[in-house]
């Protein structure tokens, strides 16, 4: 029988401490990091010896992690983040000038400044749907449908949004493009979402950080067939003009392999937890949460049509639109003063707080929260 108790002891975080976003940057359990430190001491004791050795243990990696997708390990390469996926298949598929790159109002930041850099250098557009919250499946695929036509160079899609922690219908866009290319930013989708890749998108990307818990920076990057050849790492190094996708990806120069290697450490801690039957337990616990939060705060939680497995968002009692300082100013002064990590996304003109749950997480931290948070507002 799985023993779904937190599971704080296989993390160093600070007890003191209420953790309460993992969406943004994880947490590594010990025995990755344990690893990865003797990883990076065998690096100091000989270079030399260790970049001989790096190329075959990438191999033996990469394959763990595509096998933990799903998906085809000839078209997987490791990249540093989801961000740096995006960018290398932007660099990938014909902009024309004139054509248009279609997104989403739910898109992630660094990747909409992506789609604009690459817009402006081709003298090309950027077009972004509005896809209400409440959204269901047939609505998404209408309204981005809507804005579809044969100038579109591609289509740039969220599998689980950052902002909103809404899961999008990947399947049923990438049929409605017929062809377009479709770029899909699945952050968040590797261990919330079973075989995230096979859906069939030319372009896959997501975060090993994040759910599965791996060091940073550890990520993916699945291509579809047609485009291997055209996809280019960002650093131009010696793996350059290797013929296969996956090691033309591996190496890039002095960068630190460790925690690529490492990364399928914590597969295993996953795996340890029962991982799919802990998942179910986590989807509840931010259910309660999430209402223990909102309760206290006085809000409404959000109606969000298909909500991440370990992620709701909670409103503010807050009118009119945040700035990014603003909202960083106030993250800053609930860690200070409420002992609290938290982060908060805007949409629509509504503030959230965005909470995550993950193995260390119990009911007790969101009731903490709840009791200290309103003393701030």
């Amino acid at each position: 029988m799985t023993d779904l108790r937190p599971r704080p002891d296989l993390w160093s975080l600070d007890p003191e401490v209420l953790h309460l976003n993992h969406g943004s940057y994880g947490a590594v359990p010990r025995r990755t990091q344990e690893l990865l430190a003797r990883l990076r001491a065998e690096t100091e004791a000989n270079p030399m010896l260790w970049f001989r050795s790096v190329a075959e243990r990438l191999t033996t990696s990469r394959l763990e992690l595509a096998a933990f997708l799903g998906t085809d390990p000839a078209g997987f390469a490791l990249v540093p983040n989801a961000s740096a996926g995006v960018t290398a298949a932007l660099g990938a598929i014909p902009i024309p000038p004139g054509s248009r790159i279609v997104l989403t109002n739910h898109t992630y930041g660094a990747v909409l400044f992506a789609a604009e850099r690459f817009a402006r250098a081709h003298q090309a557009e950027v077009v972004v749907v509005d896809v209400p919250l409440e959204a269901d499946d047939d609505s998404v695929v209408a309204a981005i449908r809507a804005q579809l036509d044969e100038r579109t160079a591609a289509l740039i899609v969220d599998q689980i949004s950052s902002a909103t922690a809404m899961v999008f219908p990947i399947r049923r866009l990438v049929e409605a493009c017929d062809g377009i290319p479709v770029i899909v930013d699945g952050a968040h989708a590797p261990a919330l979402l079973d075989a995230p890749a096979e859906d069939g998108a030319d372009f896959w990307t997501g975060n090993f950080h994040k759910w599965p818990a791996a060091p940073r920076p550890t990520a993916g990057l699945v291509v579809a067939e047609k485009w291997r050849n055209a996809t280019l790492p960002l650093i131009v190094s010696w793996s350059e003009y290797d013929e296969r996708l996956p090691e033309r990806f591996d190496m890039q120069g002095t960068f630190d392999y460790a925690p690529w290697i490492a990364a399928p450490e914590s597969l295993r801690v996953l795996a340890e937890l029962d991982w799919p039957v802990r998942r179910t337990q986590l989807s509840a616990l931010i259910d309660e949460g999430a209402q223990v939060l909102a309760k206290a705060l006085g809000t409404d939680l959000p109606d969000v049509a298909h909500p991440a497995a370990t992620m709701r968002l909670v409103e503010l009692p807050f009118s009119g639109e945040a700035s990014p300082e603003a909202a960083e100013a106030f993250k800053a002064r609930v860690s200070r003063a409420l002992n609290a990590e938290i982060t908060l996304t805007g949409f629509d003109e509504r503030v959230f707080v965005r909470l995550s749950a993950h193995a260390y997480n119990s009911l007790r931290d969101y009731e903490l929260l709840a009791e200290r948070l309103p003393t701030l507002l």
